[in-house]
Parts: structure tokens; C-alpha cells; sequence
């Protein structure tokens, strides 16, 4: 069964995963930094220097794009408001996410579709006078996988109103896409934050083939066809015991920070005949 369809738990699930958490002090400090120096000389250079500045833009300042703020502008907020919901949402959505890809994979993917979403931005702002800064073109990506990974997963809209998450993701990309095309003056970048879930789909999409099938599965597929029986997967009481306590622990360290997909084909072994009964 591929990852992105079971319900998969290593058993070492953290409230706050090093990625997310990492994330979130990043962004917490860096706000702190722009708001003890707003009244400073120094007030307007992080925004200047980070945000992320149409190409050809038109701002009196002549301030420009640099090849830098498609990174940089993910971590700067216009507001309190604005950085605790892009964290809050973050941290719902991701942890999740992290403990079930790994460390490793969540960053690639948080950090492509903020980036991608800077550059689908970019297109759509051509001679504009205002910056964009804030996380959520990555985190709209990471709500997007979400709903692709847990799609009848039930999230309460408000707090009351249980919607499953494949339609939640889907009702967000209409609202934005809506909006985006309408232009409102709300100062708000919908195209950055449906280029992050656009980049997102796509990126799934692409790694999909690998992430469906594990070359283990395909293995044990191949033999039960070719022996004419479904593949079976027994463990007796004896073999369970050659697996120590020391060596679960140990793989489950490494599924937590890397994945299941990280696991050598031993690896793999050594869990499953833990697991059985």
C-alpha cells in the first residue's frame, strides 16, 4: 500500500517535530528583530533587503527583486496576527506531515513550495510597488499535502463544523483562485499562495511513483505471482526475539527524522518481524 494512502505511525510521533519547530523560533525571532528595530534607522532595511520585491517594480524607493527573497521573504510577517496564523497553521498541518515523511523530506518540500510560490508571485506582480513577505505560500503547500495525504481525515472548520480535509483543500484553492483573479486590494498574495499549493501537487505528483510502491513490496509481488500465491508475510515467536529493543529504537529514530522510505531493506525486515504476532 503506498505512504500516501495508509495511515502510517512509527511510533515516535512528536507534538513538535524539529522542522516545524525550528520553523516557527526562525520566524518568532526574526519578527521580534523587525519589530525592535521599526523605530530605529535601521527600521526599514530587513523589509528593503528580505521581502519580496516585484520584478521591475515601481516603488518610489526604487528598491528591486534580488535573487535572494524568494528565501528570505517566507520569513518576514506584516503583523502579529499575521505571523501567529501562518505558525499556527503550520504547526496543525505539518507535525503530522514531518513525523510521517521524515525531517529531511518535510524541509525539501516546505522550503520548495515557499520558493515556488515566491516565483508564481513574481509572474503575476510585474511592476507593482508593494513587497510580499510572509510563510504562506510554503504553508498553503503544506495544507495541500495534507489533504492529499489524509483526504478523509475530518477537520473542524471553526472549530465546530467537521469537513474532511479533501474538500477543506479543495474550498481553500477555489477561495483563492476566486480571489486571486478578481484583484482585490485586500493586500493579500493569493497567487503566492496558490503557486505554493500548485508547486506542492506537482512535486507529490512527480514523486508519487517512487513513494507508492517500495522495491520490497515490488519484490514480494514478483515472487507471489510467479509461486501463483499472494505473498505472506510470516513471523514466528523465535524470530521476533533476535530483534532488540535497542535496534527498533534505533530504527525508529531514523524513521522519525528521515522516513520510512530512508530504512534499508534489513531495516524494513527487522521492524516488520517486530510488529508481528
Amino acid at each position: 500500500m503506498s505512504p500516501f494512502n495508509q495511515t502510517y505511525s512509527p511510533g515516535g510521533f512528536q507534538m513538535m517535530p524539529p522542522a516545524i519547530k525550528t520553523i516557527i523560533i526562525a520566524n518568532i525571532a526574526i519578527f521580534m528583530l523587525q519589530v525592535l528595530l521599526q523605530n530605529s534607522p535601521f527600521g526599514g532595511l530587513i523589509t528593503a533587503a528580505g521581502a519580496l520585491w516585484p520584478v521591475a517594480s515601481a516603488n518610489p524607493n526604487g528598491l528591486s527583486f534580488q535573487i535572494w527573497q524568494p528565501f528570505t521573504y517566507m520569513f518576514l510577517h506584516g503583523s502579529f496576527g499575521h505571523l501567529f496564523f501562518n505558525m499556527f497553521a503550520l504547526w496543525i498541518f505539518g507535525a503530522e506531515l514531518e513525523n510521517y515523511w521524515g525531517t529531511r523530506q518535510f524541509n525539501i518540500y516546505y522550503f520548495l513550495c515557499g520558493t515556488g510560490a515566491a516565483f508564481i508571485n513574481l509572474i503575476f506582480t510585474i511592476g507593482d510597488p508593494y513587497p510580499t513577505v510572509g510563510a504562506s505560500g510554503a504553508v498553503y503547500g503544506v495544507l495541500l499535502a495534507f489533504g492529499m495525504m489524509f483526504p478523509e481525515r475530518y477537520i473542524f472548520l471553526y472549530f465546530l463544523f467537521p469537513i474532511k480535509a479533501k474538500y477543506f483543500v479543495a474550498g481553500y484553492a477555489l477561495i483563492e483562485f476566486l480571489s486571486g483573479m478578481g484583484r482585490t486590494n485586500s493586500n493579500i498574495a493569493h497567487f503566492a499562495h496558490l503557486g505554493g499549493m500548485v508547486i506542492g501537487f506537482l512535486y507529490i505528483i512527480i514523486r508519487r511513483q517512487g513513494w507508492t510502491l517500495p522495491k520490497w513490496t515490488k519484490k514480494a509481488q514478483s515472487a507471489g505471482k510467479r509461486s501463483g500465491q499472494a505473498p505472506v508475510h510470516h513471523i514466528d515467536k523465535e524470530e521476533r526475539s533476535t530483534v532488540t529493543d535497542a535496534e527498533i529504537d534505533a530504527i525508529l529514530d531514523k524513521i522519525s527524522k528521515n522516513g520510512y522510505e530512508s530504512l534499508t531493506s534489513d531495516e524494513k525486515r527487522k521492524l516488520l518481524k517486530a510488529g508481528g504476532s
